[in-house]
């Protein structure tokens, strides 16, 4: 009888010991399991998958260093794209542990999921060709062409409030965007500036494009996680923070939005702590 109790008892630890495997998640990093992390795959200077598989961006060094801080080596962290509409999901399906990935912080978001941070407070902007100078307020973009994205909460922002006469260019990426403001087939294209920031500091971009430095709005990044989870929020927080003393913040900012001349904002105060 009390080996029938003993054997089940083992065979009930294992079936636990194989579903903690399975699971991974943030709780311990013993070097054996995996921590999924949410980062766009299409954001250069956020974040970007490259064509020989490998991630870059602020974003992507965040993470990094904030999965470091929870005991997981980079070799560890397995990356999951995070597309702007699939965010809440993923998070509510536990398909990923946290996600970083230009996530503006807003009371609806915070309805279904928790936020850690904020690590970054972007503006909307404007990128502009690096020779234009008629451009320096957004209601100079009322007898100019404007191009974002299609569905762009940023161009409808420019559209509607600030500069109802501008002539809307909506495409299916911010690449084409991209094509028709270096052939001036466009005037501007819009969304946040860490973004634009990243794409004019791709090499085949360098010395083409500039940012207007415009702040038409304030954008706090934060990162993402399941709602209610305060103990890993608050792990999270402490590990933004030491990324700031320590200057590794800081040479994230340079390493990535340097070659744009883009001047950041100072880290931001933490404030999501509940």
């Amino acid at each position: 009888m009390k080996l029938r109790k003993a054997s089940a008892a083992a065979a009930a630890a294992v079936v636990l010991s194989l579903t903690a495997t399975a699971c991974g998640g943030s709780d311990s990093g013993d070097g054996d399991e995996k921590i999924t992390v949410g980062i766009k795959f299409d954001q250069p200077g956020l974040g970007l998958k490259t064509p020989d598989g490998e991630f870059t961006g602020f974003d992507v060094d965040v993470a990094t260093y904030v999965a470091k801080e929870l005991g997981y080596d980079e070799k560890d962290i397995e990356w999951k794209e995070a597309p702007s509409a699939e965010r809440e999901n993923l998070i509510s399906r536990g398909d990923v542990d946290f996600i970083v990935a230009s996530y503006s912080i807003t009371d609806e978001r915070k309805e279904k999921v928790s936020f850690a941070g904020p690590y970054f407070l972007a503006h909307q902007d404007l990128l502009i060709r690096a020779d234009e100078t008629s451009i320096t307020k957004a209601e100079d973009l009322n007898s100019k062409k404007l191009c974002s994205v299609t569905g762009s909460t940023s161009a409808q922002n420019v559209k509607n409030e600030l500069a109802p006469k501008a002539d809307l260019d909506e495409q299916g990426g911010y690449s084409q965007c991209l094509t028709g403001l270096e052939n001036k087939v466009v005037d501007a294209l819009t969304t946040d500036d860490a973004i634009l920031a990243g794409y004019a500091a791709q090499d085949e971009h360098k010395g083409k494009f500039k940012l207007a430095g415009l702040s038409l709005s304030d954008e706090n990044y934060g990162i993402g996680l399941k709602k209610g989870d305060t103990e890993l929020q608050k792990k999270i927080n402490d590990a933004l923070k030491k990324m700031v003393e320590d200057d590794s913040w800081d040479k994230a900012v340079k390493d990535n939005f340097g070659p744009a001349g883009y001047k950041n904002e100072p880290a931001p105060e933490i404030t999501e702590t509940s």
